[in-house]
């Protein structure tokens, strides 16, 4: 076992890091613990006929995490290192984050209270993609609940582990689709979207951070089921844009006290070029984890 300890760069709220992986928890997939500070799953690393799925367990702490992995190939845990630092946003630049909202009526009092929240994201953006769609129009609880039958059905126990692989795309591909939905519990066009949607990823689409965005998203957005929040909401968590700004989304809109989408797209404009960030301190008031100061920053932000 090997580990590594990969501090983030100025100040970092691991307590929402934890609170924020716990709460999109795939059973079987992913093991989190609020009181330890813990979470694990599966990253896959290596190259070519090489690469294979890791576990890797995650220890949180103010200053970063630590990493323990069952391997010393010094060029997967070079990967896996990466992988981290940018699915937990280790390398932000927070203080001109804190600099460009400190002052803002509405996030202010947010970055004030908890001045090191990142954007937590997800190492895999295609698992990323199909959670999103199976939440779509139902709770958190429920898409969790959603995706753990999935992995069930149509994942791959990786031998030593304790967990099981997300269902990769060709397979979801290849999926009968009355049997995808009954499985898994949702509607027929649930099922056809989950369908498509790995579909694209088989036949070369990539979810994550890159340069081709725009054709990531216009891709996205041609697939029947997958509207402007979806696509939205993957930019943020799956393809790295700290701009993007899902304004249809309910909880957001409700923090913000109860406006419409427009209203919300409207109000985010002022938060430009860090709207992720904007997104991620309203959400924060509703996480397990979020402290006595955080609620009443937001109440303030409410009643602005």
């Amino acid at each position: 076992m090997t580990r590594l300890d990969v501090r983030a760069v100025g100040e970092y709220d691991h307590r929402h890091a934890v609170g924020l992986l716990a709460a999109h928890s795939i059973p079987g997939a992913e093991a989190t613990d609020i009181g330890a500070a813990s979470h694990s799953r599966l990253v896959e690393a290596g190259d070519g006929a090489s690469r294979a799925s890791y576990r890797v367990d995650l220890t949180f702490t103010a200053d970063g995490v630590s990493v323990d992995v069952a391997t010393d190939d010094e060029r997967v845990l070079a990967q896996l290192e990466t992988v981290v630092r940018r699915w937990l946003d280790l390398d932000a630049d927070i203080a001109a984050v804190h600099d460009a909202f400190s002052s803002d009526p509405v996030l202010g009092p947010l970055v004030t209270a908890r001045p090191g929240i990142r954007i937590t994201g997800n190492p895999d953006g295609f698992e990323t993609a199909v959670v999103t769609v199976l939440g779509q129009q139902v709770s958190l609880a429920a898409a969790r609940t959603f995706s753990g039958r999935l992995v069930s059905a149509y994942g791959e126990p990786v031998e030593g582990t304790g967990l099981t692989r997300f269902p990769r795309a060709d397979v979801l591909a290849a999926a009968d689709v009355d049997e995808l939905r009954s499985a898994v519990g949702i509607t027929n066009s649930r099922a056809r979207t989950v369908q498509a949607l790995a579909a694209a990823v088989a036949d070369g689409l990539v979810i994550a951070p890159g340069d081709d965005a725009t054709a990531v998203r216009r891709r996205l957005l041609a697939l029947p089921g997958i509207g402007p929040w979806t696509v939205d909401y993957l930019a943020v968590r799956a393809l790295g844009d700290r701009d993007a700004w899902p304004a249809g989304d309910l909880v957001l809109r409700r923090v913000l006290g109860g406006l419409t989408t427009r209203q919300a797209e409207t109000a985010g404009a002022a938060w430009s070029p860090w709207r992720a960030y904007a997104l991620f301190h309203l959400w924060a008031a509703v996480l397990p984890t979020a402290p006595a100061a955080t609620a009443q920053a937001t109440a303030t932000a409410q009643a602005t």
